[in-house]
């Protein structure tokens, strides 16, 4: 198999960045110990986390990992009425757990260009990004210290946006990928497999295919369609290293459907449907309404109420085992 990117990965298997929690430094290490790519999920980290989770991977392997941002979007608009209606929904739940109700500030989320200059300074071998596509400039300055970039896309017209912008690699997220579409110019929502072989024919870049990978078979199936790399991330969550909280792990043992939903940030996203999939049907715009609800999240997953938590998870979720990191990643291959 080729070497992707000149990082010498004995195994063709991407840890997905799975961030807001289980994607922890100890996780990532792990992967890569075990001749993966390892993923930091640091697109929520305060820049100071960012380089302290990087020291912490660095000081538990001396592999080659990745780390993960979103790009941000255009700050959104809404009227007072939609959010009346969007914070009417939680009164209930607030009043329940003790929420206060949330002051909404934009930009609701991290600076990026302050978590940007800590990549910078932190120096992961490949920086993931989802939701849009970096700057001529960004893209220089991360090549100017040896960090490869992957640009996520949902469909062909993503994948040819980032390759003509200069990354070095594309992830490909199939419909069945747990967690946010990475989507920003529009969504083919195609299995994974389909979408690499849609795309594989049209662009030079290498190929990482992710979404609803759980197995063996999946991978091959991946790697046989065009990927050099396949991206898994449901499939770590019940790991040993993985950082998931106790109530979502409960969640995640016990299966279940998954389903898209706008409901937590505003951005569609897949997970176990559960109660607030039904009953939050007026989300704000993102990141407005990930703003709104992540302290409810928060107190729900303290007091064990998985019915109001974000169980991102992919449609393999019931394949999802228990288990070290590197026993799982060895049954993939």
């Amino acid at each position: 198999m080729p070497d992707f990117l000149g990082l010498n990965l004995p195994v063709p298997v991407l840890l997905a960045p799975l961030g807001g929690g289980p994607g922890t430094p100890a996780l990532a290490a792990a992967v890569s110990r075990s001749g993966g790519l390892g993923t930091v999920g640091s697109a929520y980290f305060t820049p100071e986390q960012l380089l302290a989770a990087a020291g912490d991977t660095r000081a538990r392997t001396d592999r080659p990992f990745a780390m993960n941002l979103f790009v941000p979007a255009l700050t959104p608009t809404f009227t007072p009425e939609e959010e009346r209606a969007a914070r009417a929904e939680l009164h209930a739940w607030q009043a329940e757990l003790n929420v206060e109700p949330v002051h909404l500030q934009a930009p609701y989320l991290e600076d990026f260009d302050a978590q940007f200059q800590a990549v910078l300074a932190a120096r992961p071998a490949v920086l993931s990004f989802t939701f849009g596509q970096l700057g001529a400039a960004q893209l220089q300055a991360l090549r100017a210290r040896g960090i490869r970039t992957l640009g996520t896309a949902t469909g062909l017209r993503e994948a040819l946006a980032l390759e003509a912008s200069g990354v070095d690699a594309l992830i490909l997220q199939g419909g069945g990928a747990g967690g946010h579409r990475g989507s920003w110019l529009d969504d083919e929502r195609l299995g994974t497999t389909d979408l690499v072989r849609r795309v594989r024919p049209h662009v030079k870049l290498p190929l990482v295919a992710a979404g609803g990978l759980m197995t063996r078979q999946d991978v091959q199936a991946a790697l046989s369609a065009g990927a050099s790399l396949a991206a898994l991330g449901t499939a770590f969550l019940l790991a040993d290293e993985a950082g998931t909280h106790p109530t979502y792990r409960q969640a995640l043992e016990g299966g279940g459907e998954t389903g898209l939903t706008r409901a937590f940030t505003g951005r569609w996203a897949r997970g176990l449907v559960n109660r607030a999939f039904h009953e939050i049907r007026h989300p704000l715009p993102t990141p407005a309404q990930h703003a709104l609800t992540r302290p409810l999240r928060q107190a729900a997953a303290a007091a064990g109420r998985s019915e109001l938590m974000s169980l991102w998870a992919g449609t393999g979720v019931n394949g999802a085992r228990r288990g070290l990191a590197g026993s799982i990643l060895a049954q993939l291959t």
